[in-house]
């Protein structure tokens, strides 16, 4: 009598086993998660590309980015209104920070390079340790004061001049702002939002910030031109409306831990796009000064995402 193979098997030949199945779908949300950081650090270039204001750019990134979104979210029958008539007041103060991080985000790469912009602001993770504890009442370690001393060593040496006479300087100070602000806006979103799909805060957000920079722009009396309405409407719609869906759609298949340190790759994808296309090329201070920068924002975030395990 033949033996019989006994090998189990999890179906037909040939078709994939519920791990194979597991697997791709890890796959799928880091190659989302990767593209999605690879949109926003590019999202940079855009503020040598266009000769706007940068309250101009912000305010046409978002009324591009507003349709987008809207349209995603009626196509997959994704609610839309808000739950209580208080959250409203609460996405109008998001915007009004939104705006100020965006602007001051161009404002940082115009007047200096795009490296400058992207490390100083690299140095929200940072911040959000100073805000956290104030905000949302949890506990100040002293470990968070020392890895904020090590990151200011990082942008001594990224800033070239401490004069505010010296436009990379003044740069600098615009990026550190727009950090500042970002760490705010995540502390509001996890105080305040936190029980909203991520799409549905990004809609609000973006259409609360149209609203605060509009009377701010008008009397700017932007030049808008047929070059500056299509590459607003790429910024809008490919690196801020698509690069916000994909990485959402990555946190289904992902760790948020490994989504975050994913996310710490953006001013690494950024600076190495401007050195492609626009011919930056960081100094050796500038790169040991993105280094420390980088490994401390690095650290902030493996131990946020402990922290978020444990919770």
């Amino acid at each position: 009598m033949q033996k019989q193979d006994l090998k189990r098997t999890d179906g037909p030949a040939g078709s994939p086993t519920s791990s194979d199945t597991a697997q791709l779908a890890h796959r799928r949300g880091l190659m989302e998660a990767h593209f999605a950081v690879l949109l926003f650090g590019l999202a940079g270039l855009f503020g040598k590309w266009l000769t706007l204001h940068p309250l101009a750019i912000s305010l046409g990134r978002v009324c591009f980015a507003v349709p987008f979104l809207f349209l995603i979210m009626r196509a997959r029958g994704e609610r839309i209104r808000l739950n209580q008539p208080r959250d409203y007041a609460v996405f109008l103060l998001l915007g009004i920070v939104l705006a100020i991080h965006w602007t001051a985000f161009f404002m940082a790469i115009q007047l200096s390079t795009v490296a400058v912009g992207l490390l100083t602001f690299s140095t929200f993770p940072v911040f959000v340790t100073f805000i956290e504890p104030w905000l949302l009442k949890s506990a100040f370690r002293f470990q968070d004061l020392l890895i904020a001393l090590v990151t200011m060593v990082g942008v001594s040496l990224v800033i070239p001049d401490f004069s505010l006479s010296n436009q990379v300087t003044v740069g600098a100070l615009w990026g550190i702002l727009s950090g500042l602000t970002f760490a705010l806006l995540s502390v509001l979103n996890k105080k305040y939002v936190a029980q909203y799909p991520s799409r549905q805060v990004s809609l609000y957000q973006f259409a609360a910030a149209a609203l605060v920079l509009l009377p701010m722009v008008i009397p700017l009396k932007p030049a808008l031109d047929g070059r500056s309405l299509v590459l607003l409407a790429i910024l809008g719609v490919v690196f801020t409306g698509i690069s916000h869906t994909l990485f959402i759609s990555s946190l289904k298949r992902i760790k948020a831990q490994t989504a975050s340190v994913i996310a710490s790759l953006e001013p690494v994808y950024g600076i190495l796009a401007t050195v492609v296309l626009l011919g930056e090329v960081p100094g050796l201070r500038e790169v040991a000064g993105g280094l420390i920068i980088l490994s401390m924002a690095f650290v902030v975030t493996k131990r946020q995402s402990r922290k978020r395990r444990r919770a």
